[in-house]
């Protein structure tokens, strides 16, 4: 089905209609069909890259127009808006409360889930495109400055971070107190959650932009080598690879965060590819099941939810495919490029576009997202992800150290760094700090100044376009 509403109203329809409306000023329009048609639409400024988190009935979503947003998921209503200064390709990280997110300018906040007001943010060296994680009370994220730092979840004060040769653009994912995450130096690596330390590494042999999964102590990644790959969470030797077409990763830009990446569920594979292909791989043993073909590339990272394997694509559409065959359920057409990786909850799909827009639209299916992708809250995730449950201290720090981080030689080697509490990036913020104030930040180094180095420099070419039209 496409995004152009049938004739004719069910029921269900008109009762939606007249509790919805059309909310003029805040950008959302609305319609309701049946599996695969539009619910709401939320326009914000700028491309919508961000995958969306939806929590306790509220959608939150970065843009390129500098804002994170949280949206009524019910209508689309905005909520509230913060603005960050920057682009946020981050997808945002809830728990207990408060939305965690990365941006262009190089900061990772922490803010106020109700209102918006901020909380903490940390100064990184380079652009944040990485999704924070959140585990046990830490926030572990990547920078485009070489290096993944671990953060206080309640005060933002740093307590380690490890350097790897080039920047991240990978979101870290976290199980069973070891992270495992891509690097731009061609490695996937695992580091101890709770010190940083070096586990092992694989090389790739390509920069690593998709972020991983781990099902069944097996991490499964995407890399620009054109392979999918399946090593072991434990020693990190390689049990299989598949080789598609092309990268399963990013080249539209460097700094996305919304690389392809691997979700899991029972026992199959789901990732895009830049071959323009949905796959369907055998988690045991690589082997193909299905495969189903766009018209564009696919950086959008699959979600699964009763059999349905839902992800967006460069040939402007949302795709609903079967998740036993490959075949198509119904297809939305937004028109322009779909990057945003797609979150479903309660038989609603959740996505952002290129064309500025945040929607909502129906699944066809009653439940929410089942996917690894999902669960370890990687890129997205719900109300009912593994960590959910966890709290944070929402500790404040009196007396901030703005200090650079610790680099060593720019070489592929990992190398950890421990800091102590007073020695962060934190910036203490006023209680009084309004949801739609994002003045008053850190000197940021801007999206620009990483992306040189990690891939072809394709995604600055087409990023200093896209802001020249501005």
């Amino acid at each position: 089905m496409t995004g152009e509403r049938e004739p004719g109203l069910s029921r269900r329809q008109c009762l939606q209609a007249a509790v919805v409306g059309v909310v003029s000023l805040a950008g959302v329009g609305t319609a309701q069909a049946a599996g695969g048609d539009e619910i709401w639409r939320f326009e914000t400024g700028d491309y919508v890259w961000s995958s969306p988190t939806v929590v306790d009935g509220t959608v939150f979503v970065g843009s390129m127009d500098d804002n994170l947003y949280a949206l009524d998921a019910a209508d689309g209503t905005e909520q509230w808006r913060f603005e960050t200064g920057d682009g946020v390709f981050s997808s945002p990280t809830v728990v207990d409360g408060t939305v965690f997110v990365g941006n262009g300018d190089g900061n990772v906040y922490a803010l106020d889930a109700g209102d918006g007001t901020e909380r903490w943010r940390f100064e990184t060296g380079d652009y944040v495109s990485s999704s924070p994680t959140v585990v046990d009370g830490t926030v572990f994220v990547g920078s485009g400055d070489k290096n993944m730092y671990a953060l206080d979840a309640g005060a933002g004060t740093e307590q380690w971070h490890f350097q790897t040769g080039l920047g991240f653009t990978s979101s870290p994912t976290v199980v069973d107190g070891t992270v495992f995450v891509g690097s731009g130096d061609n490695n996937v690596y695992a580091v101890g959650a709770g010190d940083g330390t070096e586990q092992w590494r694989f090389e790739t042999g390509a920069p690593v932009t998709s972020s991983p999964t781990v099902v069944d102590g097996t991490v499964f990644i995407g890399g620009n080598a054109n392979n999918v790959y399946a090593v072991g969470a434990g020693d990190g030797t390689e049990r299989w690879r598949f080789e598609t077409g092309d990268y399963v990763s990013s080249s539209s830009t460097v700094v996305d965060s919304n690389q392809s990446s691997p979700t899991v569920v029972d026992g199959t594979v789901f990732v895009g590819s830049g071959d323009n292909n949905v796959y369907a791989l055998d988690a045991g043993d690589g082997t193909e099941q299905w495969r189903f073909e766009t018209g564009a590339l696919i950086v959008s990272s699959p979600t699964v939810v009763d059999e349905t394997v839902f992800i967006g694509s460069g040939d402007g559409n949302v795709y609903a495919l079967d998740a036993g065959d490959g075949t198509e359920q119904w297809a939305f057409q937004i028109g322009t490029n779909v990057e945003s990786s797609p979150t479903v909850v309660d038989g609603t799909v959740f996505v952002g576009g290129h064309d500025n827009n945040v929607y909502a639209l129906d699944a066809g299916v009653s439940g929410s997202s089942e996917g690894s992708r999902v669960m370890l809250g990687t890129l997205g995730h719900h109300g009912d992800w593994r960590y959910a449950g966890q709290t944070i201290d929402r500790q404040t720090t009196t007396e901030p150290s703005m200090t650079e981080p610790t680099t060593t030689d720019p070489t592929t080697t990992g190398s950890v760094t421990t800091t102590e509490a007073s020695d962060s990036g934190v910036q203490e913020t006023p209680e009084e700090t309004s949801a739609n104030d994002g003045s008053g930040g850190l000197p940021g180094f801007g999206i620009a100044a990483g992306i040189v180095g990690v891939g072809t420099g394709l995604g600055l070419k087409q990023y200093l376009e896209h802001d020249g039209e501005e």
